[in-house]
């Protein structure tokens, strides 16, 4: 008899425009809603600033800028997903967080290319769930593109 194993995994699903995207849970602190988030000078343009969580200062990334969306004022459904990657937090500003999901390894499709303005390294790949489809995102490439000096107010 052979067995196989299927991994699961999950992902925080939250909203820009209409489209779903995913974050591992794994990399998620705490969800919180907008706060005030101090400007500073010479950021990077999707960097919106800092804000102080609980004592620590954290920069905080807007990610409807950083995949060139139009602005959008903020409601009261928009909410900073703070995420922790190997000893650095960084929040991420999203429309509406939505729910956790569950993916198993098969329901996940690599993306070769993509139509639009997003960056296929921004992409891990793709999670078909019910009758949603939510794009997976690589962390690690997102906030260090965030952070480079290329797109300097």
């Amino acid at each position: 008899m052979k067995t196989t194993f299927e991994t699961i995994q999950q992902f925080i699903v939250f909203k820009l425009n209409d489209q779903l995207y995913g974050l591992s849970i794994l990399n998620v602190e705490i969800i919180e809603r907008i706060k005030s988030i101090m400007r500073v000078p010479k950021a990077p343009n999707c960097v919106k600033g800092v804000m102080n969580l609980r004592g620590e200062i954290i920069p905080v990334i807007s990610l409807r800028n950083q995949f060139h969306l139009e602005e959008k004022a903020y409601t009261e459904k928009t909410r900073i997903i703070i995420v922790k990657l190997e000893d650095a937090m960084v929040g991420l500003i999203v429309d509406e967080v939505k729910e956790v999901i569950e993916i198993k390894s098969d329901q996940i499709e690599v993306v070769q290319n993509i139509q639009g303005k997003m960056k296929i390294s921004h992409i891990l790949g793709v999670g078909k769930v019910e009758k949603n489809i939510v794009t997976l995102l690589n962390l690690t490439n997102i906030i260090e593109e965030a952070f480079s000096k290329e797109d300097i107010i």
